[in-house]
């Protein structure tokens, strides 16, 4: 398989802050990848450092083979769609989207008919009259993204394009853009911090914390089996047992990881059942979320939480319950 983007311990410092830290990682050509992590973590500064925004101050980049470091970005075959898509409000949007081909010195004879194809392969045909701001706030995100296809790079960049909007019409723009990114069969690189967005749309994630990459894999990797507390946490939801607790009660003697869906929830007077791990304890809290519903209790010190379909059974605060699960869903992970 061919390597569309090459990161080789690359690291890019800030006088004493270490906003990439000896990051290693490759993006195959064709893979929807997404770079997740938290504010600050070092996501999009790798993202500009793939663009040629900024350069490593350690290591090497290669795109499709060819070193990148210390070329600008109009000589990488890339492009980049920015979290505020930077769209020129004095130009029509079909001009923004023939920009950068006007700037590479095509004719309008030219031009005009390639921004007209790509405003159609986002839904936008017949819109390329309008300005920026006679545009809706699920359409903006789509001309930037007219705008850097329309040069057929093999390798886009997107930081956060869906972060304004609201759920229904990200949830729409998520389908999309994975729908696009088939049919164009090119390398997407994308930024979050939505761990929804990376687990829903990527064939793989790369999550960041401290500059670092901690954990890299599948969305079903990096979800079923955390390496560390911090993964188990920020992805997801997670049930982080200590040593002591998870041995006590059918796990391994390490830190342990166990998701609120593999819970099941049984009054105290129930059995458990043969194979299967077990906690009391009074319920302190229920949330419910519409199809789910969140159950706390407190065995002894330790916090649990299970989600269960709502209306699946019934509890009042300060009753105890019995939360019951199979041993194969507790995770013994690397790190706490």
């Amino acid at each position: 398989m061919t390597t569309a983007v090459s990161l080789q311990q690359v690291s890019r410092h800030f006088g004493p802050v270490r906003a990439v830290d000896n990051v290693t990682l490759d993006i195959a050509e064709g893979e929807f990848f997404a770079l997740l992590g938290p504010s600050g973590s070092g996501k999009t500064t790798c993202l500009r450092l793939i663009a040629g925004f900024d350069q490593p101050t350690s290591g090497h980049i290669e795109i499709f083979g060819e070193t990148a470091e210390g070329l600008p970005p109009y000589k990488r075959n890339v492009n980049t769609v920015f979290q505020d898509y930077a769209l020129f409000p004095h130009m029509t949007v079909a001009q923004n989207v023939a920009y950068g081909l006007m700037i590479k010195g095509l004719a309008r004879t030219e031009r005009e008919p390639k921004a007209e194809a790509a405003l159609a392969m986002v839904k936008l045909s017949g819109f390329g009259s309008r300005r920026p701001s006679q545009l809706s706030g699920g359409q903006r995100p789509r001309v930037a993204l007219a705008r850097a296809l329309v040069n057929q790079p093999k390798v886009l960049l997107l930081d956060e394009p869906l972060g304004a909007l609201d759920l229904k019409l990200r949830e729409q723009m998520q389908e999309e853009l994975k729908a696009l990114q088939k049919q164009l069969g090119i390398s997407f690189v994308f930024v979050t911090h939505d761990q929804g967005e990376a687990l829903s749309m990527a064939d793989r994630v790369a999550i960041f914390n401290e500059g670092r990459i901690v954990q890299a894999g599948t969305p079903a990797d990096v979800y079923e089996r955390p390496r560390s507390r911090f993964v188990a946490d920020f992805v997801g939801s997670s049930n982080v047992m200590s040593p002591g607790f998870s041995a006590a009660h059918g796990g391994p003697n390490a830190w342990t990881s166990l998701r609120p869906e593999k819970i099941s929830v049984l009054k105290a007077t129930q059995a458990p059942g043969t194979g299967l791990g077990s906690a009391d304890g009074p319920v302190i809290a229920m949330h419910y979320q519409g199809a789910v519903t969140r159950i706390v209790i407190m065995a002894g010190d330790t916090r649990l939480t299970a989600a269960i379909a709502a209306g699946a059974a019934h509890f009042a605060e300060g009753e105890t319950a019995r939360l019951v699960w199979s041993k194969d869903s507790l995770v013994a992970m690397e790190s706490p």
